[in-house]
């Protein structure tokens, strides 16, 4: 099985990356939060990797940090969750954000992810919340409102053209001096994005 890959990035799309590794190009499936943090075209770039072996195909599915690799490890332990749905569901949230809504059982944040309904929310809660408890250490214990409007946050600074990466770490660092209330986490997290 491939655990990383380590080579020339040649494209990358939000949902998949093609790896030159050592004349060999790798199709990796891939979340959004992953190809935010990507390097620029024929620059070096590595990725965690999760194989899938199915009949017809060999899967590869790429992650940039060991705790995204992990959380769609767990999403598959779900039952009627594949790789896709699992990716799609990565992609949805940040990865801190998905795992505290999943081990709080937060069925209305989770059904804000495209192509997560109710149902789906609810059994991701259920069959995962212990699971994704062990994982949240401290982030699975916040208070719910921080973690709502945190999200809020980032998802403003998404459609104002923010990258993923750039919105969470700016909203996390906020948190720490706003505190709880939305106006206040964006014109901290604004500043800190603000050209110097």
């Amino acid at each position: 099985m491939i655990g990383r890959l380590s080579g020339t990035l040649l494209e990358a799309r939000p949902d998949r990356v093609l790896l030159d590794v050592g004349g060999v190009g790798f199709e990796v499936s891939i979340p959004l939060g992953t190809f935010t943090m990507l390097p620029k075209p024929s620059e070096r770039a590595t990725l965690l990797v999760k194989t899938i072996v199915r009949e017809d195909a060999i899967q590869l599915f790429g992650f940039a940090t060991a705790q995204e690799r992990t959380v769609f490890e767990k999403l598959l332990s779900v039952s009627g969750i594949g790789p896709k749905v699992a990716l799609t569901i990565l992609s949805g949230l940040p990865v801190p954000e998905l795992v505290a809504a999943i081990a709080t059982q937060n069925v209305k944040r989770l059904s804000s992810i495209p192509g997560v309904g109710k149902k789906l929310a609810e059994r991701l809660g259920v069959e995962l919340k212990e699971k994704m408890s062990d994982l949240a250490g401290t982030a699975g214990k916040e208070p719910l409102a921080l973690s709502t409007v945190a999200s809020d946050a980032i998802l403003a600074l998404l459609n104002l053209g923010y990258k993923a990466a750039q919105a969470e770490t700016a909203v996390m660092a906020a948190a720490k001096e706003a505190g709880n209330d939305l106006n206040d986490l964006l014109r901290f997290a604004l500043k800190r994005l603000a050209p110097k």
